[in-house]
């Protein structure tokens, strides 16, 4: 009886998510996908990520058949998609009437539509450190960020965290998330935007951390949400 090796997924100990900037697990499984023509590394938890970006996977993008250049590709292409519309125009020939309409009032020159000026989003920064805290604590949770932290406490077990502010700047907070082999900084910017959550920074030793992130005030559960000791 002959016997088969079996080999488990490696990953290189410098490869990461191009989606969320984790860096892989040994072990841990990637993704391959295209952005164009450019390769990116996708981890477990953000392939759906990558196909809302419009990402594709390899080995599912269509093949051109034939040589030729980029130019003939995207010719050849083009010409597949413009014989589906023309398809479903003679289909559907109400539908195609609507598009030309919205597409003539698209063309429309500006001086005829009023000017659209998009709402700038501004907050109120709480006046008390610990009120700023909670409002960093509550973007965070509402962030995609805690997914990222969820997936690396599947391997490496519940976290310590420590949410604490910038003397120089009130409208910053900063949350601190730590294992012995890994730590995640992100900073909050409570006078920010749509996106206020990003992260800072991220390393592999405790030691790299400073003095008030090596003392946890908060905890943080398996689904990544973090909640404020006390």
């Amino acid at each position: 009886m002959s016997t088969r090796e079996i080999r488990t997924p490696s990953v290189d100990a410098t490869a990461s998510c191009d989606i969320c900037g984790r860096t892989l697990l040994r072990g841990e499984r990637a993704h391959p996908y295209l952005e164009g023509s450019q390769p990116r590394t996708v981890c477990e938890l953000c392939t759906g990520r990558a196909h809302q970006e419009g990402w594709l996977r390899e080995g599912t993008v269509p093949r051109y058949e034939g040589g030729g250049s980029s130019a003939d590709r995207r010719r050849f292409l083009l010409g597949r998609l413009r014989a589906r519309r023309e398809a479903a125009s003679r289909a559907h020939p109400e539908a195609s009437e609507e598009a030309r309409e919205r597409q003539r009032d698209l063309q429309e020159p500006a001086r005829r539509r009023p000017a659209e000026v998009e709402p700038r989003h501004v907050r109120a920064v709480p006046s008390s450190l610990q009120q700023r805290r909670l409002a960093a604590v509550e973007a965070f949770n509402s962030s995609e960020h805690p997914r990222t932290i969820a997936g690396v406490a599947r391997s490496l077990g519940l976290p310590m965290v420590a949410v604490w502010g910038a003397e120089d700047h009130p409208s910053l907070v900063y949350l601190t998330v730590a294992w012995e082999l890994s730590w995640y900084r992100f900073e909050v910017d409570l006078a920010g935007g749509r996106d206020p959550v990003r992260i800072a920074r991220r390393g592999s030793e405790l030691e790299e951390l400073e003095a008030v992130e090596r003392e946890p005030n908060a905890t943080c559960d398996e689904r990544g949400t973090v909640t404020l000791a006390g």
